[in-house]
């Protein structure tokens, strides 16, 4: 197999003229004559609009922060212009004041907490975020973007909208690929919604200018480490926040270790409270010390915390000596075991962990490896040093990671933490490919990893074959950024013959989610390794496929420049059916450049996949080929091309019937450009019922929106309504600005709305 799977949005618009480029948010008019009357009721039967729940509770009782949560409702408190009569100070202004503005006036409340790490700042925001009077302010729901999880990650402003937008109800095929472009998305999904939206741990204004929500009411909440006083321009208000005082430290203290314990020695108590700096997350740590270790008193732990308080003094960690501290008395009671993995974690790439790559790291035996590896993060996380993350991972404070990077630095050798990168990019590697098999076995794969597969039992092996694809989809979904961050470090120490193979293994993600940045960070990670590997096999797949995000991306010529290179080493592997798939790679450009030119490249790819034997390879050359042939209109040479596509496909087995369904919609069109209305319809009809059969519903779409055009050429309005309606409903159902647009050429051709009369 020489193809990887379409990406979405392969397709023109819709053949029928009366076209709007570029992105269409809201309802836009562009129509030629008209007859007869348009009613455009853009509200009429949008299905119910998603809520998300996306702030995570507290995982501990909160204490104090009076004064910093009687700010947020105060942000959030009803404007007078939503509702209330003007009270005192808020009389109205004349013009001159609008202009200059009123902060009684302001729609979306805007604001950022900064401090310490440890100080309490994503305590705060999430205690607010889930109390029940703060979500019934914002009855359109909660939006909670993480950026600690992003750190180190190319685009990833864009990849935080992607992800607030999927939380919106977009679905994935409809995220546009740019930044520019998801901004404006979110824009026209926020607009008219009271949201409430929390950034955490953002570290630059660029991350939180293009999560401002546009809805009246709504209300965007900042941490971070630093001031961000850039932000103030957009009208954020900017609050410092400081370590607990003694008396809510204490009352911390009391929620974790009963009010009778902190009663009965007080004065110990306030020496344990300077001793942590009113850090809240050092007197957590404190407090499971003491809970953990009934023989040890409070008094004696302000004895213990006073003493390496003293010595730890100029520790550079950013919390300063508080954390130190605690971290130094709390590893200093860890088994010998439990240490390992503190000093592993302070070295592991990438921000989570899970037991495959820590068995791994610790060189643990494959046989039970991930087990003891369970075992001990959960041990690490009962003494409050790991937080639980999505997906079955875990996550270390980054004040907590310092420290364990220190100690490792204390106690392991020079080259140790080199180690600890191949063993997990080894192990890392294995998985991914099994999970890459357990999506599709058939896939063209360059890296030959027979050897290293026969090594482990496979994860994914039992099971349903939909089953097996779903659990590795969502393996592969869960530790992304985590490979990512492998990828670099293993480049990073040279070991390119793993960081290729794993780069080419991680694509099998991308191409059923399409994150396209961190899919072109991965590709170009794993190109240049092949090129340092000396791989010119490696380098041309990965090549080829880096072309695709950066089309995704609208780099067009850069894409262009990989395709040469990517030729280039095809021709030195000497590799027909690499070769071909570089060709198919390349008409994707050229369809968009010189579609003339795509159709002998498409050519040469079916008569490469031909020499090699490449059943299905040559089927979907022939696919693309036909397509081309249609839009450089030459229908009647597609006619044959198409179909022999579309019967070798069908004959395939189940994991092909899109493909197929995909090749049928293209004959549609090469009928109709040949004037055979009624073979187009017989065509489009049955590939658009089977693209629905296989939940296809994007390219399902595209098929019944050509149809209902087809339905209007015949005069069958009745008809064309009712495959404009079901088009509709996908793109609403999916966000898709694509819903205005149809809407709109609809009631341009048909003069009346498609949606008002259901």
């Amino acid at each position: 197999m020489t193809a990887p799977e379409d990406e979405p949005g392969a397709e023109a618009a819709a053949p029928w003229g009366n076209g709007v480029s570029g992105t269409v948010n809201g309802t836009v008019i562009q129509a030629g004559r008209v007859h007869g009357g348009i009613t455009v009721v853009t509200g009429a039967s949008a299905p119910e609009r998603v809520v998300p729940d996306q702030i995570p509770p507290l995982t501990v009782p909160f204490v104090n922060r009076r004064a910093e949560l009687a700010l947020l409702a105060a942000d959030s408190a009803p404007r007078p212009h939503e509702g209330e009569p003007p009270g005192e100070g808020n009389e109205p202004h004349g013009e001159e004041d609008d202009l200059v503005g009123d902060r009684d006036a302001v729609e979306v409340g805007y604001r950022v907490f900064f401090g310490l790490p440890g100080v309490g700042k994503t305590a705060l925001v999430r205690k607010w975020g889930r109390a029940r009077g703060t979500r019934d302010r914002f009855p359109d729901g909660q939006l909670f973007v993480d950026y600690a999880g992003l750190r180190g990650v190319d685009g990833d402003s864009a990849i935080a909208l992607a992800r607030c937008l999927r939380e919106l109800g977009v679905k994935e095929e409809f995220i546009p690929h740019t930044l520019e472009d998801r901004a404006a998305l979110y824009r026209h999904h926020t607009a008219g919604r009271r949201l409430l939206v929390v950034v955490d741990d953002a570290l630059k204004a660029a991350q939180v200018r293009p999560l401002l929500p546009q809805g009246a009411g709504s209300m965007l909440l900042v941490t971070s480490t630093r001031r961000l006083g850039e932000l103030t321009l957009d009208g954020a208000r900017l609050t410092p926040m400081a370590p607990l005082d003694a008396d809510a430290a204490l009352r911390l203290l009391a929620d974790r270790l009963g009010p009778e314990t902190v009663h009965a020695h007080r004065e110990a108590a306030l020496s344990v409270v300077a001793a942590c700096g009113g850090l809240p997350k050092a007197l957590d740590l404190a407090a499971v010390r003491l809970l953990q270790r009934p023989h040890l008193t409070l008094p004696a732990l302000a004895r213990e915390l006073a003493r390496e308080s003293n010595r730890l003094r100029g520790l550079a960690l950013r919390g300063g000596p508080a954390m130190s501290t605690v971290l130094e008395l709390t590893y200093g009671e860890l088994s010998q075991e439990e240490a390992g993995l503190y000093r592993l974690l302070g070295v592991l790439p990438g921000r989570t962990c899970e037991p495959v790559t820590v068995a791994a790291g610790l060189g643990l035996a494959a046989q039970g490896g991930e087990g003891e590896a369970a075992e001990l993060l959960e041990r690490l996380f009962d003494a409050g040093l790991l937080d639980a993350a999505e997906g079955g991972h875990y996550r270390m404070h980054d004040l907590v990671r310092a420290h364990a990077r220190e100690k490792a630095g204390e106690v392991e050798g020079a080259r140790w933490a080199d180690g600890v990168v191949e063993r997990v990019t080894r192990a890392l590697l294995l998985r991914t490919a099994q999970a890459d098999r357990a999506l599709r076995e058939d896939r063209l794969r360059v890296a030959v990893l027979d050897e290293l597969l026969a090594q482990a039992p496979d994860p994914f092996a039992d099971g349903a074959e939909r089953e097996r694809a779903k659990r590795a989809l969502a393996w592969l979904e869960a530790g992304k950024y985590n490979t990512l961050a492998v990828l670099a470090a293993a480049e990073a120490l040279g070991l390119h013959g793993l960081v290729w193979p794993l780069a080419e293994a991680q694509t099998a993600l991308f191409l059923h989610h399409r994150h396209v940045r961190e899919w072109l960070t991965s590709l170009e990670t794993g190109a240049r390794a092949a090129a340092a590997d000396l791989a010119p096999a490696g380098e041309a797949r990965l090549r080829s496929l880096l072309s695709r995000p950066l089309l995704d991306l609208g780099e067009d010529e850069r894409a262009r420049a990989e395709l040469e290179r990517a030729a280039a080493c095809a021709e030195v592997a000497a590799s027909p059916v690499l070769s071909a798939s570089v060709l198919e790679f390349s008409g994707r450009y050229w369809d968009r450049a010189d579609p003339e030119r795509a159709v002998g490249v498409y050519a040469r790819a079916v008569e490469l996949n031909a020499e090699a034997g490449e059943e299905r390879g040559g089927a979907l050359a022939e696919f693309f080929l036909g397509r081309a042939l249609v839009a450089t209109g030459r229908a009647a040479e597609a006619l044959p091309v198409l179909e022999r596509a579309r019967d070798v496909l069908r004959g395939l087995g189940e994991d092909d019937r899109r493909m197929a369904a995909r090749a049928g919609a293209a004959l549609g069109d090469a009928r109709e450009a040949l004037g055979d209305l009624a073979g187009a319809e017989r065509e489009l009809r049955e590939a658009a019922g089977e693209l629905r059969a296989v939940d296809a519903t994007y390219y399902e779409a595209q098929a019944r929106e050509r149809l209902a055009g087809l339905m209007v050429r015949e005069g069958h309005l009745t008809a064309a309504r009712a495959e404009a309606l079901r088009a509709y409903t996908i793109y609403e159902e999916g966000g898709s600005p694509e819903a205005g647009r149809l809407r709109v050429r609809m009631a341009a051709l048909l003069g009346e709305d498609v949606v008002a009369g259901e």
